[in-house]
């Protein structure tokens, strides 16, 4: 799917989105500026963006507003990935050495925090303390999900129910927050907005699960980020849960030592991925997120017909389909 094709009568506010990012990277500190513009400049998917200035002209809106809102939400998404390419010891982000690879971890946490502070204080120049606490609310979550993650590493008990709550606070709920506030500044009612947020909600966690399921299956090149990471940091994410439900004892124990193993080979990686295959692992992640996605679509039926729900319902399908 030619996705870009798709969102090319949004290009105009995408083009201000991106110069809003300069804009705002701008500091008396060098470094700020440089290690901002490396990772916001550098590419991504602007997912959270896009689908904010989507959800905003769906909802009827007319202003400006959006494009700084849209900025806000990757200003707050980039800041996370600072804090977690530390936290995972990440060595690419995007296909590209990450950020505290090459600045090292203190310049990546500091200017992880500098960018959560400006999204607030650009968030604020709206003047709306329903997206202020809709973005705070996020954010504390996303906060939360990291922690939780961070307790349930390398535990083999990790249910679908705990991997499913970590998705949700470390990727959708920011997501979902970016579609709502499309919709707050349009005013829309609460019966439009819970539906933008359930349709973002479903979406993050339908992108995660397809992430966790390319990270057994993707080709690095492709992916932007080194394969087989999840294992090796032994987050037990959904490709895995299902087959530790099913598998051996033998094939159970093998998998946990490779979990508590501080290095994993490529052989042992595949070998691995040998036991999720046998027990449907990557189709069974693959179900969930059509699951979600149906779901998604399902919740903007409220809306009429328009050129951005169309588009909207092709970013649904995109999430599925792609292979980055």
């Amino acid at each position: 799917m030619d996705i870009q094709k798709t969102l090319e009568f949004i290009s105009d506010d995408l083009t201000r989105v991106e110069e809003e990012f300069k804009h705002n990277l701008k500091s008396e500190v060098q470094l700020i500026s440089t290690v901002g513009e490396y990772l916001l400049l550098s590419g991504g998917k602007r997912i959270r963006p896009i689908l904010l200035l989507l959800a905003a002209r769906l909802s009827g809106y007319g202003g400006d507003k959006h494009i700084l809102l849209a900025s806000v939400v990757e200003f707050i998404h980039t800041a996370t990935l600072l804090h977690d390419d530390v936290v995972d010891s990440a060595e690419l982000r995007r296909g590209q050495e990450s950020s505290n690879s090459i600045w090292g971890n203190e310049a990546s946490v500091l200017i992880g925090d500098f960018l959560y502070s400006k999204s607030f204080s650009m968030a604020v120049k709206c003047d709306n303390i329903k997206i202020l606490r809709t973005l705070s609310d996020a954010t504390t979550d996303m906060a939360q999900g990291m922690v939780f993650e961070l307790i349930k590493t390398s535990d083999m008990e990790t249910t679908e129910e705990d991997y499913i709550r970590v998705i949700i606070d470390k990727t959708a709920v920011l997501i979902a927050a970016a579609c709502q506030v499309g919709g707050i500044i349009a005013g829309v009612d609460e019966s439009k907005e819970k539906a933008l947020r359930e349709f973002g909600m479903n979406i993050g966690i339908a992108f995660q699960l397809m992430d966790d399921r390319m990270d057994y299956i993707s080709n690095e090149e492709a992916f932007g980020k080194t394969i087989g990471t999840d294992l090796q940091e032994g987050k037990i994410t959904l490709p895995l849960i299902n087959a530790l439900e099913e598998c051996s004892g033998a094939e159970r124990e093998y998998i946990a030592g490779l979990v508590e193993s501080e290095n994993i080979t490529d052989k042992e990686f595949q070998e691995a991925l040998v036991i999720i295959n046998r027990y449907g692992g990557i189709e069974y992640t693959l179900d969930k997120a059509k699951d979600y996605i149906s779901k998604a679509k399902n919740s903007i039926a409220i809306f009429e017909d328009s050129n951005e729900k169309n588009a909207l319902l092709e970013l649904a399908d995109y999430v599925i389909e792609r292979e980055c």
